[in-house]
């Protein structure tokens, strides 16, 4: 098997008659998800949680074990080592290469240079740091089960000596003016995973680009469209599409999946955010008649940001002295809006959860409604 020679972009066969439904109803639900956005008052509030989320997805799409509550708990007990430390730090790398990403936006448009930045911050002290941290590769790479020689590989990506050629075509491309923006970021990503242009970590790049793409674009004001929950669950689906494009030129098929999984992922998004708005409105009142204290609104804010907690944190960001902010926390544990995770333990103090919220996140959307199954199985 010879490195692949990827096609050149812009591509000449998109297929856009036969793909206008599915653009304009990833349209449709992505400008619908947009709009709550923008209806909320805190949007971080529901943006913090669904980031670190996608974090959690986007590494274990590649074979890191570590949950949402993990991270939440090693970030609460001030970094105290579990057993999978390593894969929560991959995760927690992926999650500050993408807020990097995002405050680079403001500066810059997506670049060659940013996506090596990206990558070094992705790689820093974990798996991965010592294969080319934050530069593109200069020797062969491939793809195939663990173990396999570049001889017995199922996909060997393009040549080093040709990277820079493609990888320089492909920026251009980011830039330029395609008929539909959706189908442009669909072809934007597959090629990247085409080029594979990294040693490792390139599945997590190319799936950082995506909500920065859309971001820097105008179809988001927030980069908040994370993908990597419906490829995730769609795992195989996800891998054989991109595999069709390299093995029989199928990109119409990908772009197809692709749209579908923006309109999915958008709508379960748009709902989440109604439900933390709603929740942040109940709240209000809730904590208030609870706490009795004029810092409510400082608890709540607290709660919806952090989810989980110890003791001092709640009491500095209360702003309460140690004994009203224990008091505090035993009604709101009373009234079953915060739970106890672990309870105080010598030195340690005790953990806690903001349940509701992470209910809320980590509610598993793992069935698809009828219409979305057929469209996932390529029946219309």
């Amino acid at each position: 098997m010879s490195p692949f020679i990827p096609s050149k972009l812009p591509l000449v066969n998109i297929a856009w008659e036969h793909l206008l439904p599915r653009i304009i109803k990833a349209n449709i639900a992505l400008a619908s998800f947009n709009g709550i956005l923008e209806t909320i008052r805190n949007p971080i509030i529901f943006l913090t949680p669904l980031m670190t989320q996608e974090a959690v997805l986007s590494s274990r799409i590649e074979g890191t074990q570590a949950s949402f509550k993990d991270i939440l708990e090693y970030e609460a007990v001030s970094k105290n080592i579990k057993a999978n430390h390593n894969d929560i730090e991959e995760v927690i790398n992926y999650r500050e290469a993408l807020k990097y990403a995002e405050l680079e936006l403001s500066n810059r448009p997506i670049c060659l240079n940013l996506i090596r930045e990206i990558h070094s911050i992705l790689l820093k002290g974990v798996r991965g740091q010592n294969k080319a941290r934050g530069q593109f590769r200069k020797i062969q790479n491939w793809i195939g089960p663990p173990g396999s020689s570049i001889e017995t590989a199922s996909y060997i990506p393009p040549s080093p000596e040709s990277l820079l050629e493609y990888l320089s075509n492909w920026e251009k491309y980011c830039h330029y003016e395609e008929k539909d923006r959706l189908v442009q970021l669909a072809i934007i990503h597959a090629q990247f995973e085409i080029i594979h242009p990294f040693l490792d970590g390139n599945g997590r790049v190319g799936r950082i680009i995506i909500p920065l793409f859309l971001k820097e674009k105008g179809l988001l004001k927030y980069p908040s469209l994370y993908l990597s929950e419906f490829f995730e669950k769609n795992r195989n689906e996800y891998y054989q599409k991109l595999r069709d494009i390299t093995e029989e030129g199928a990109w119409n098929d990908w772009i197809e999946y692709f749209l579908l999984a923006v309109t999915v992922q958008a709508e379960i998004n748009a709902g989440r955010a109604k439900q933390v708005a709603n929740l942040y409105e109940i709240m209000k009142d809730t904590i208030q008649k609870v706490a009795r204290t004029k810092s409510s609104i400082r608890i709540q804010d607290f709660l919806f940001s952090k989810i989980m907690f110890q003791t001092p944190d709640f009491t500095k960001a209360s702003g309460l002295s140690k004994p009203h902010a224990a008091r505090v926390l035993k009604k709101l544990m009373k009234h079953n809006i915060v739970k106890m995770i672990s309870p105080a333990k010598g030195r340690k103090p005790a953990v806690y959860s903001f349940a509701c919220l992470m209910e809320i996140i980590e509610s598993d959307h793992s069935v698809l409604p009828d219409h979305y199954s057929a469209a996932l199985n390529g029946e219309s």
